[in-house]
């Protein structure tokens, strides 16, 4: 469940609220690290790369030029990176307690599920809202560690339905660099008040990320060159021509 949080803007807006209402098990005390794939019935797929300590975790969206977000936890904030730009955003207290506004009629254990090579526990929750205007429900696959390595979600608000499903693979239980966490250096804070005149403009960032990119590849080629020898000249020398 808490793996849907803040993975970016718009996943903020649309997914956090099915994932804290649903009695999240006990906070992950171990790091990983691990792939994700998550689907809505609409046809929309995100693939991530996550990082996951105490207090703290990191989702890489899309490729190198994608964004990340960073939850602090610890802080309370939300850091979200593009190119060479920052957003903070303060962690939203009425997200941390959303379960008050849902009442779970049902939540139970189902059985055991080996899912990517991992031993889990299937679990399944319903959960109503308060004021009766919508619900969810679906099942969760946990390992023992407290990992969801999966779920398969189905939320309603009047006519509206939503199903989204989640998968983790390449699971690795590892120690994570504490680097991973913290804004890179240069890195420029973009103003959230500033933003209510209008978005920054998202194909700016990745074409700066890009250039970056390809300008730290230029080096690595010309300092490549300059150590290797030219072999027209090795030739020439050896055979006359």
């Amino acid at each position: 469940m808490r793996l849907l949080r803040d993975a970016g803007l718009l996943t903020c807006v649309l997914l956090v609220p099915l994932a804290v209402v649903a009695a999240p098990p006990p906070e992950v005390k171990i790091d990983y690290s691990a792939d994700s794939t998550m689907e809505t019935e609409g046809g929309m797929t995100m693939k991530s790369r996550i990082y996951h300590t105490v207090d703290k975790e990191r989702l890489e969206m899309g490729s190198s030029d994608g964004m990340t977000s960073i939850i602090r936890k610890d802080k309370k904030v939300v850091w979200q990176l593009m190119g060479t730009m920052y957003m903070e955003m303060p962690m939203d207290a009425s997200n941390a307690s959303g379960m008050n506004a849902f009442d779970i009629t049902e939540q139970a254990e189902v059985g055991s599920e080996t899912i990517n090579g991992l031993k889990t526990t299937k679990s399944k929750i319903v959960a109503v809202k308060k004021d009766g205007s919508g619900k969810f429900g679906g099942f969760f696959w946990t390992t023992k560690e407290g990992i969801t390595v999966k779920m398969d979600m189905l939320s309603k608000e009047g006519d509206k339905k939503m199903r989204m499903t989640s998968e983790l693979s390449n699971l690795k239980i590892e120690k994570q660099d504490p680097a991973l966490f913290e804004i890179p250096a240069g890195y420029t804070k973009n103003d959230m008040g500033a933003m209510m005149g209008g978005m920054p403009n998202i194909e700016d960032m990745k074409k700066d990320a890009r250039q970056q990119r390809q300008s730290r590849e230029n080096q690595a080629k010309e300092s490549l060159g300059e150590q290797m020898p030219d072999v027209n000249k090795m030739m020439k020398g050896l055979f006359g021509k």
